[in-house]
């Protein structure tokens, strides 16, 4: 049997279309971090960025379970003394741009790095239906029939 050897110009990198409304945040993030890297497919290569393109819509509904978007708190420094800001998820998810959630959320599960930060950037999260990534013909994921616990809503709590 030969081993083949995966490089830039052998790897099929497809594009997804993914709705986030009333799914749980860090069990999308997770899926998508391990897609954007390209662990589902049987040629990967941990040095080779071989994952595919996500866009992710509705990112302005996406759901937290417990008390998380009420205490969840995330953390930036400025740099300057005394510079540490913090903002509970609840007031991200409020603002302007709701789709820094995820995008946070996923960017911390990718390797840290260059190869890193090339995998981020094939991830696009909007935070309505629109997109403007038609031409592309992503293919659309059905992410909430995966696991009941994907969702959150009356079908997840009335079981």
């Amino acid at each position: 049997m030969l081993t083949t050897w995966v490089n830039k110009k052998t790897i099929d990198k497809k594009w997804y279309l993914i709705d986030a409304s009333d799914l749980v945040l860090g069990r999308l993030a997770a899926f998508l971090a391990s897609r954007l890297r390209g662990k589902h497919k049987s040629n990967f290569c941990p040095n080779i960025d071989c994952g595919d393109y996500f866009i992710v819509i509705n990112a302005q509904n996406i759901k937290m379970t417990g008390k998380k978007l009420e205490q969840k708190t995330f953390y930036k420094h400025t740099g300057y003394p005394g510079g540490l800001k913090e903002t509970s998820y609840e007031d991200i998810l409020r603002s302007k741009t709701p789709e820094k959630l995820i995008q946070l959320s996923v960017k911390r599960m990718l390797p840290k790095g260059v190869l890193g930060r090339e995998q981020f950037k094939k991830l696009y999260v909007y935070s309505s239906d629109s997109h403007p990534h038609n031409s592309q013909k992503p293919e659309k994921i059905d992410f909430k029939s995966f696991n009941r616990k994907n969702i959150i809503g009356n079908t997840y709590a009335n079981r």
